[in-house]
């Protein structure tokens, strides 16, 4: 299965893309946007670099089209080989690492990619946005009755093993860089889900869990962690009959979009949040309450 956000995967799914640096507390000189700093760095030659997994299509890709907006260069990994022709953003092929993240021997040499693509510069953010939801043969949910061991394991590695070992491989230039690291986890990590599998849901719960331990122990290095957690998000093969069914259940009673998600995430890797550390946001048009 490709390595994609849950809530692009099928219909009704929850979710599953500069200037010198300013003290705790203290505000940009002038009083200027935080969120404004990428473009003026940008344009002063002081580009920042985001890692994104799981950016060909919904969440992922309105993420990696915002930060390339904003003035960022993007480097992303998937399994699937890099599709030029739907990249909004530039040198998407020159910096793009294919790796299958089920295969946690395959990721030593997909970071030694990363690490050459850097080369030796800072990383500004990893966004670590690939997960997987298999389904039955008859693309229903698989519970923990009949989910395959086979099933659980990748679901696991793609999950959390993936966001661990791309953060530890890639430490020292997030150290560098004073990087941010974000976790897309989701709203079934706290509910059952008619939709959602067994093994996505308790994947995405310990990847909260996980979050938390990483922002104790990234903390004393500069690196932010912290995750997401989106409710129901509005793709591309969200069917309206879907939409109508599930809008009605949200207190702001409308599906959230990509845009809205990526939009967290771009404020969870830039200086208006560098004193936020191990929090997951929730993403849900009030859901979750």
């Amino acid at each position: 299965m490709h390595s994609e956000p849950l809530q692009a995967e099928r219909p009704g799914h929850p979710g599953a893309h500069g200037l010198e640096s300013h003290g705790p507390g203290t505000a940009p000189a002038g009083g200027a946007c935080p969120f404004h700093n990428d473009q003026r760095e940008a344009r002063s030659g002081k580009q920042k670099t985001l890692v994104l997994t799981g950016a060909s299509r919904g969440i992922g890709h309105a993420t990696g089209k915002l930060f390339s907006d904003a003035g960022w260069r993007i480097i992303t990994c998937s399994r699937q080989p890099f599709a030029d022709d739907r990249c909004p953003w530039a040198t998407g092929m020159e910096n793009h690492v294919a790796v299958e993240l089920a295969d946690h021997r395959a990721l030593p040499r997909a970071i030694d990619e990363l690490k050459e693509k850097l080369g030796g510069g800072p990383l500004s953010a990893l966004i670590n946005n690939a997960a997987i939801s298999p389904k039955s043969a008859e693309g229903e949910r698989l519970t923990s009755l009949n989910t395959p061991v086979g099933t659980w394991m990748s679901v696991f590695h793609v999950n959390l093993l993936a966001p661990v070992m791309l953060a530890q491989g890639l430490f020292d230039e997030l150290r560098a860089g004073q990087g941010s690291i974000v976790n897309v986890t989701s709203i079934v990590g706290s509910r059952v889900h008619p939709f959602a599998g067994s093994a996505y849901a308790t994947s995405k719960a310990a990847l909260t869990c996980l979050t938390r331990e990483m922002a104790h122990d990234y903390a004393p290095y500069g690196i932010r962690v912290n995750a997401i957690a989106p409710g129901e998000i509005k793709t591309d093969i969200l069917s309206p009959e879907t939409e109508a069914m599930l809008a009605p259940t949200i207190p702001m009673r409308r599906i959230g979009t990509p845009e809205e998600v990526a939009k967290v995430m771009f404020f969870l890797c830039s200086d208006a949040a560098s004193y936020v550390t191990g929090e997951e946001i929730h993403i849900n048009g009030g859901q979750r309450v």
